[in-house]
């Protein structure tokens, strides 16, 4: 269970890969290291790349009480999208996405990095690790 930051400073965007096995308790700690992270940067862009996970066992309550609790990025202007390629985790993204709607507006859930960057009109990505706090 990982996550990786990486940002593109010529494009503004941050985005968080997912690996290996996620479960509830991971993404509510992953939650501080993103809310660092955004206040840090101030991107343009967030993207959360959930192509690499092998596992999940991250429950729906969990889901739902995510996007409940305030948004990682606070400003509501600022896209966000969901690379969610697994049925399991597209679903989970898609509820979240539904629950947190009024605060997160501009959040979109998709199944590839290539409509990921389609959607924010991101063209030759180069991104670089970040420490994770």
């Amino acid at each position: 269970m990982a996550y990786q930051f990486e940002f593109d400073a010529t494009n503004q965007v941050l985005c968080c890969r997912f690996s290996g096995h996620i479960n509830s308790r991971f993404m509510e700690s992953f939650s501080a290291d993103a809310r660092q992270h955004t206040a840090s940067l101030g991107p343009r862009a967030v993207v959360f790349d959930f192509s690499a996970v092998t596992s999940s066992e991250v429950l729906s309550s969990a889901v739902l009480a995510l996007a409940e609790a305030p948004p990682v990025v606070s400003d509501p202007t600022c896209p966000r999208v969901v690379v969610a390629p697994a049925p399991l985790i597209f679903g989970l993204a898609r509820m979240f996405q539904i629950r947190g709607e009024s605060s997160r507006p501009r959040l979109e859930v998709v199944r590839s990095l290539t409509e990921a960057w389609a959607l924010l009109n991101v063209q030759d990505p180069h991104f670089e690790p970040l420490e994770n706090e």
